[in-house]
């Protein structure tokens, strides 16, 4: 076996905060929690960061555009918080994505921290119809590996887990983590990146970390119902849960799912496994290459 090491994936309610101290407090609380259960790698939601809209007040954090600005606005007070945390515990994070102006419009993005500063980030790739259609956030350029410590991760954010040529152009460049940071209003959407989230890990035998945002926000009306629980999946194979799920929390329940993985064990899976997806991804091609062929049954249209 390999490196083992835990990670933690959050399951986060939006709060309202009248201090950037207050936001600082609750932060410093989680990733607190998360490495006194011996967590290396911790990871936050999709749009957790909204909640800094309420520092503009009520009429700013109800409005969709204006909570956009107000949020991207507190950017570099944030990336000061995690790098303080994750440089103080000694971890890994990804923080929950946010709206970043790098144009007339945001892109959504999720930073990757360590101990040692800023590694990356990652911007989501395909938007939902409420980001194109009324919010206006933007996909940002390509996919990115992160070589680590703790593994060689790539971030498929939300809606990017339900496509699997994403996660699999990670996984060919060396992925043996897929981090799925999620926001999702209703439960048919929660289960939409858990099914694809799952799907992922049996596909490319890796584990798939799930963190979504849970519980309602009065004040900010992008983010106002949150369904989900916070999950670590790995594929269903031997030597694994039968099930996929490694840990998981309560359904709505804000708190940290955590689990401990072995690296070596994704290897050996890959290389030994009951059944070798990610070794005979690649035999798709040659079947997809050829036309279908249709047989037309008695009475067929």
């Amino acid at each position: 076996m390999g490196k083992q090491m835990k990670i933690a994936a959050a399951a986060y309610s939006l709060d309202w905060f009248d201090r950037f101290a207050d936001y600082e407090a609750k932060l410093s609380d989680q990733v607190a929690r998360a490495a006194g259960q011996g967590a290396e790698l911790l990871v936050f939601p999709e749009y957790g960061a909204m909640e800094l809209a309420s520092l503009g007040g009520r009429a700013v954090a109800g409005d969709i555009e204006a909570a956009l600005y107000e949020v991207a606005r507190h950017g570099p007070a944030v990336e000061a918080v995690h790098l303080r945390l994750a440089k103080e515990y000694g971890v890994h994070i990804l923080g929950a994505s946010a709206p970043v102006f790098t144009g007339a419009r945001p892109v959504n993005r999720a930073v990757l921290y360590g101990p040692e500063g800023v590694i990356g980030h990652q911007d989501k790739q395909i938007m939902t119809r409420f980001e194109r259609e009324t919010w206006g956030v933007e996909s940002g350029p390509g996919l990115t590996l992160f070589d680590t410590p703790v593994g060689k991760l790539g971030v498929v954010i939300c809606y990017d887990s339900e496509f699997p040529l994403l996660a699999r152009h990670l996984v060919e460049a060396g992925a043996e983590i897929l981090l799925a940071p999620s926001c999702t209003d209703t439960y048919a959407g929660y289960m939409r990146v858990r099914v694809g989230s799952m799907a992922r890990a049996l596909e490319n035998q890796c584990v798939v970390v799930q963190s979504p945002t849970v519980g309602f926000c009065d004040f900010c009306p992008a983010v106002d119902e949150n369904v989900g629980r916070a999950a670590i999946y790995g594929p269903p194979d031997r030597g694994w849960p039968e099930g996929g799920v490694l840990a998981e929390t309560a359904l709505n329940v804000p708190g940290w799912a955590v689990a401990e993985v072995d690296l070596g064990q994704i290897a050996e899976t890959r290389a030994d496994g009951g059944v070798l997806n990610d070794r005979h991804w690649a035999e798709q091609a040659g079947r997809i290459a050829a036309p279908v062929t249709v047989v037309r049954g008695a009475g067929s249209r």
